[in-house]
């Protein structure tokens, strides 16, 4: 994996290119369970070298040892033609691997990615879905002042002097 790290790090496309052309496996993991497509996001490599991992076979379906996919990570990092690209694949904006119960809505909610929320929600994303401890994507919005998304959300006790950030 130390040699996925380097390139990743130097988010150089076309010594990854070579690397797979060698033989590298793209589904290579470190100890804690995150796969090379994983780290890429993680160290914020470019989307063509995203893609370039999808392509040569990069698991799009995988998740570390705490239950965050792949999709979880593209959400993260505001990989919005990732995330695109994956719901065109029939990735379930509904699924989540995690303990906690915690989705793909609440991460976009958390992260304020305002264009990536509009997309889950066009795609079948349900407000309604609770964590472990029954909170909702809503409940996320209203904890961290988010407006924005409250409004995307299309929470009805939303007001407009809550004092809530503008930002997202």
């Amino acid at each position: 994996m130390n040699r996925w790290i380097e390139l990743l790090e130097n988010n150089d496309y076309i010594g990854v290119k070579r690397y797979l052309q060698d033989g590298a496996d793209v589904n290579d993991a470190n100890e804690q369970g995150e796969s090379v497509l994983y780290n890429a996001m993680k160290l914020r490599c470019d989307e063509d070298l995203i893609f370039l991992l999808i392509e040569n076979g990069a698991d799009i379906y995988d998740f570390d040892e705490e239950g965050v996919g792949i999709f979880d990570v593209a959400i993260t990092y505001n990989y919005i033609e990732v995330v695109r690209y994956f719901l065109t694949k029939n990735i379930d904006p509904n699924q989540t691997n995690r303990k906690s119960q915690f989705t793909p809505l609440m991460a976009a909610v958390c992260y304020g990615r305002e264009e990536i929320l509009k997309m889950l929600l066009e795609n079948g994303a349900d407000k309604e879905l609770q964590d472990f401890k029954g909170f909702k994507a809503v409940d996320f919005a209203r904890k961290m002042k988010k407006k924005n998304m409250l409004k995307l959300l299309n929470d009805e006790d939303t007001q407009k002097d809550m004092g809530f950030s503008e930002e997202v």
